[in-house]
């Protein structure tokens, strides 16, 4: 088989994508979200670390940690302070099996097949987003229906409540981008889990979500400041607890998102559009 016929699928799907209107390509999008849908259905185990992952993590922290961090017998009021924290780590490590998803696909051989399809490059990875979406919020409603069960109190409104939830999500979208990138540049699947997790730690640990800033040292306590997770945390701790700064945090938060969509996404997509 010559060059120019192994070249004419890719090149025919790149010229056919440059006609694509906005109706087809959401109707593409539609298909990509059902056929990754199905997988999770046939696959019920790549649904554990949305469901077992926010019941362990609540429990460790709670009758392990509460005690020393609130005081004996205070966990109530800990876990006030934490499950707004773990909406914002529920976000990041959701994220993170995005890159490792795209990584497999490319690994399987199921790009090779959407090469030739008359699709646009992004849908592909808009589909994974919006499954990951879905996903995330299914964590977020089994952390705060464990949260309810120990104690959670919504002292806030039901629309701040709801705010918290979103802020979650948008945060936890712009990371997938970051997340879809390191997955398009690392090999395998294992290297993609072993770099994102030395940045998750860090930010996860070195943030208010877990602690109060104020029991941490100096250094470290200008790094929490800094870090999104924490404005995330505090956001959400914010609207749920209905006392506290809520606009700063808010603000901090949103403008992260933005920016770290506007800077990973594009160069995913060329990424991507390299690739395949």
């Amino acid at each position: 088989m010559s060059a120019a016929t192994m070249t004419a699928p890719r090149l025919k799907a790149a010229a056919d994508e440059g006609r694509i209107g906005v109706r087809a390509n959401l109707r593409h999008i539609g298909a990509l979200v059902r056929r990754n849908a199905l997988q999770i259905r046939q696959d019920p185990e790549s649904m554990f670390d949305a469901v077992l992952m926010p019941i362990i993590f609540i429990l460790l922290f709670t009758y392990v940690f509460g005690g020393a961090i609130a005081g004996k017998g205070h966990q109530h009021d800990y876990v006030q302070h934490l499950v707004p924290g773990m909406m914002a780590m529920m976000g990041m490590n959701i994220a993170m099996a995005v890159g490792t998803g795209v990584n497999e696909d490319f690994r399987k051989g199921v790009m090779d097949r959407f090469r030739t399809m008359p699709i646009a490059r992004s849908s592909v990875l808009i589909a994974k987003i919006v499954v990951e979406i879905g996903r995330m919020l299914v964590a977020t409603a089994i952390l705060l229906g464990m949260g309810f069960l120990l104690g959670l109190e919504i002292k806030g409104s039901m629309l701040a409540f709801l705010a918290s939830i979103v802020l979650s999500t948008v945060f936890g979208a712009a990371l997938m981008w970051i997340f879809i990138l390191l997955g398009l540049a690392m090999k395998t699947p294992q290297a993609v889990q072993g770099v994102a997790m030395l940045v998750l730690m860090p930010l996860q640990f070195g943030s208010s979500i877990f602690t109060p800033t104020t029991k941490m040292p100096g250094w470290l306590k200008g790094f929490t400041e800094v870090n999104p997770l924490s404005n995330l945390a505090d956001a959400a701790r914010a609207l749920i607890n209905g006392q506290g700064p809520v606009a700063h945090p808010t603000l901090i938060t949103l403008g992260w998102a933005v920016a770290i969509t506007a800077v990973t996404m594009p160069l995913a997509v060329a990424k991507f559009r390299k690739k395949t």
